[in-house]
């Protein structure tokens, strides 16, 4: 693999070589523009986050936070379109607790869009889930020695440091996605509902062969984005570059899967969260 020699693509939404205004304010202010639930960057610490949005991995940008992912909120857009049909009035919630049949969390879904009637009544949800890549190497040190001097670290060469920080695609599927999916998507799988999963390109194509299937007999979406220079070279774009539409994946011999509490409680739990969002 190629070591770009310097690590870091994204550093609080910029890129490393941008010196305008805007970009140092939001290092000086560790600020976040893609939809944090807080305005500042909330990664790894409160206090001192570790601001880096995405590294470099073979010269292409790959996204290492989840929130990432939520630049102008395109990602519901892409979600929505295969949830419901044309036409579907829907909302979106964050980090939404799941239950299982016990009463016990079962953990968060990422993203839930919920669809409702002309009476705000929902009448149906589907689940985003965003997967960035996990680091292999130590990330922190080459951003803090860049945020030590932005102007003049912007091209810093880190390539002969140890523990080069690189995407560890392997690890975020084995530890993170398929464990999300067989136990938080066994119980949307037993309520009928569907699954979309938001990931970079690199990361999918490092994922076993997946049978696909058509939309209309989907379990699962693939979400799949690149980084993309803007036209004016002054920023990274988040761009869809292809949707591949999936069942869901066997699970293996004595795999935890997971079962939920009755769906109605979760539609519920759903209706006051929306009413909890009035201003």
């Amino acid at each position: 693999m190629t070591k770009h020699i310097q690590p870091l693509a994204e550093v609080f939404g910029h890129l490393v070589d941008d010196q305008s205004p805007k970009a140092v304010r939001y290092r000086s202010r560790r600020l976040c523009p893609f939809n944090n639930k807080v305005p500042n960057c909330t990664k790894d610490k409160a206090k001192n986050p570790l601001g880096v949005c995405s590294v470099f991995h073979n010269g292409i940008p790959a996204i290492t936070c989840p929130i990432r992912f939520r630049e102008d909120w395109l990602i519901t857009d892409d979600a929505a379109s295969f949830f419901f049909g044309d036409g579907t009035a829907w909302s979106s919630l964050t980090e939404v607790r799941l239950n299982d049949a016990h009463g016990k969390s079962a953990g968060n879904i990422d993203v839930v869009l919920v669809a409702y009637d002309d009476n705000g009544k929902i009448f149906d949800f589907g689940a985003l889930e965003i997967q960035a890549v996990y680091i292999s190497g130590n990330v922190r040190d080459p951003f803090e020695y860049y945020m030590k001097n932005p102007k003049a670290h912007a091209q810093m060469d880190w390539s002969t440091q140890p523990n080069y920080p690189r995407p560890d695609y392997l690890s975020s599927s084995r530890k993170r996605l398929a464990p999300q999916l067989l136990f938080k998507g066994g119980i949307l799988h037993s309520w009928r509902k569907r699954t979309a999963v938001a990931l970079n390109k690199s990361f999918f194509e490092t994922l076993p062969p997946l049978k696909t299937v058509s939309k209309s007999k989907a379990d699962i979406a693939w979400l799949i984005y690149n980084l993309k220079l803007s036209q004016d070279g002054t920023h990274n774009e988040l761009c869809l570059q292809n949707i591949s539409y999936t069942e869901r994946p066997d699970a293996p011999a004595g795999a935890e899967i997971g079962i939920g509490e009755p769906v109605d409680n979760f539609l519920l739990r759903l209706d006051a969260e929306l009413e909890e969002m009035v201003v």
